[in-house]
């Protein structure tokens, strides 16, 4: 029995094979499809989920390494009211979601740079996000958003 939390919820899962990836798990036996399964080889970042709080391609950890972890997926970001969370919101206001196909994996990352430089640098964004692909944005709406986001955040603080 395979036993975690995902987004605030416990689950325990039945009979799940030695080799399967959390990216299955999460995608066909918890029905979060909010995940991406691109490429399989953690190089594209859209399976990106928080692990304990910290990014992980969720497409090269094994589910059983899970057992009694904590993951947050994309779905768990959004607040309860139905609204989109501040770092969603940027995305949109700035343009940087446009097939959205990497969107889930790049907030993921995201929300990982900001809760660890709530004002981050160019540098540090490049950083964070090296390990996300976009194919369609050009990257200047992403670094837009993430500006936007944290600039947000901090207007909430106050």
């Amino acid at each position: 029995m395979l036993r975690f939390t995902v987004n605030g919820t416990e689950v325990a899962l039945d009979d799940v094979p030695a080799g399967e990836s959390l990216l299955t798990a999460l995608r066909e036996r918890c029905g979060l499809r909010g995940t991406k399964n691109a490429c399989e080889q953690g190089e594209c970042g859209s399976c990106m989920v928080a692990l304990d709080g910290r990014t992980a391609c969720s497409c090269l950890v094994p589910a059983h390494q899970v057992h009694g972890h904590a993951v947050t997926t994309i779905e768990g970001l959004s607040p309860d009211n139905g609204e989109l969370d501040p770092v969603q919101q940027a995305f949109l206001d700035c343009g940087a979601v446009q097939c959205g196909f990497c969107t889930p994996g790049l907030v993921v990352a995201v929300h990982d740079l900001l809760a660890q430089h709530p004002d981050p640098t160019d540098d540090e964004t490049r950083e964070a996000l090296a390990g996300n692909l976009c194919r369609c944005t050009g990257y200047h709406g992403i670094f837009d958003a993430v500006a936007l986001a944290a600039q947000r955040r901090k207007d909430l603080e106050r």
